[in-house]
């Protein structure tokens, strides 16, 4: 398809994909966007008149084997990530899904295995923006030596969104349309992967402060079925070891950080609030920030990357399902080790 019009087809046409992929779609030259279904055929009619997309459909189902349409965007809660992926890719559908994966690791081989299925067409899993403008820096440096032998990792992701028992219960929390979802574990950890070793073994601990919140749906209050404060001690591959803490309840929280510790230097990124990467390398007497120029800076462009590999012209880097797959073992790894309050090995054993 290096030169012919694709044509796509986008299943929950709300936050992510009003943001970002819209724009980023039509920014690629020989892409149109030809249908969409939304939860409600209202919103269906109201985002069609919105971005003059020709088609709507009142069910998913009828969308993906439309075979006018060459690639569907999922973007949907995660409950709906693996059913819509495994029709699409048997319509012979490319398929582009927003994160998390899926609800879970079982979930998520499914989707891997019908990718594999079918190899010829391109699955891609919207990734995590984290880390994106010093990424190429971050490989540099480590591939440079500078941190030396790599002996532990701090990942962060602390703040208060949720520390006010008053905030009414988002979708995030409910685990019917989530799945597995802690807060920004998965998506620090799948930043983490693109710099350093995957984890053999975790040991966590997972609670909810705020045991129930206001359901804004129905006016009442009701049992949150997800964790708002998570640490995680890993050993990683290779023998560094490892430490998470995510938070939806810290005041004053650290933001999106990651520190990288090796026998040489330490790597701090500080994600947000802030972009900012430091330096240290023995001898030295403190960090120093390091400048990204802007020939190595690496921003968003997966709807590119997405119709590149379409048409041929790459492969998917950010982030494939085999890479999602390992995420979300992760995280249900995770939640095992909470919940045996047992050190839990990694990979998982497929069950």
């Amino acid at each position: 398809m290096a030169s012919e019009l694709i044509r796509v087809g986008i299943v929950g046409l709300g936050g992510n994909a009003r943001l970002r992929h819209v724009g980023g779609l039509r920014a690629c030259p020989g892409v149109e966007i030809t249908a969409v279904c939304n939860r409600r055929s209202e919103t269906t009619a109201a985002v069609a008149r919105e971005f003059g997309i020709p088609k709507t459909y009142d069910r998913w189902q009828d969308l993906v084997v439309d075979r006018e349409i060459d690639a569907v965007v999922i973007g949907t809660w995660p409950y709906l990530h693996c059913p819509i992926t495994l029709a699409a890719l048997e319509a012979h559908k490319h398929v582009l899904t927003e994160a998390r994966m899926a609800m879970n690791a079982a979930e998520a081989r499914q989707m891997l295995a019908a990718s594999q299925a079918h190899p010829k067409l391109v699955c891609q899993i919207v990734p995590s923006p984290f880390g994106f403008k010093a990424h190429r820096m971050v490989k540099e440096l480590i591939a440079s030596g500078s941190l030396g032998e790599l002996r532990e990792v701090v990942a962060l992701g602390a703040g208060d969104a949720l520390a006010d028992a008053d905030t009414p219960l988002g979708w995030r929390q409910v685990s019917e349309l989530s799945g597995l979802n802690m807060l920004t574990l998965g998506i620090l950890h799948e930043t983490l992967m693109r710099w350093v070793p995957d984890p053999v073994r975790v040991f966590a601990q997972l609670h909810a402060f705020v045991a129930e919140r206001l359901d804004p749906a129905t006016g009442l209050r009701r049992r949150v079925s997800t964790p708002d404060s998570a640490q995680v001690l890993a050993v990683l591959a290779g023998g560094a070891r490892a430490m998470y803490h995510v938070s939806g309840v810290t005041r004053f929280g650290p933001g999106t950080q990651v520190h990288l510790y090796g026998s040489e230097g330490t790597l701090k990124y500080e994600m947000s609030p802030r972009d900012r990467l430091f330096l240290g390398r023995r001898g030295e007497a403190e960090l120093r920030e390091v400048e990204v120029p802007p020939e190595k800076e690496y921003g968003w462009r997966v709807e590119a990357e997405f119709i590149g590999a379409i048409r041929g012209q790459e492969p998917i880097e950010f982030t494939d399902f085999a890479t999602g797959l390992r995420y979300m073992e992760f995280t249900v790894a995770v939640a095992r080790s909470s919940a045996a309050g047992e050190p839990v090995e990694l990979p998982l054993e497929p069950s």
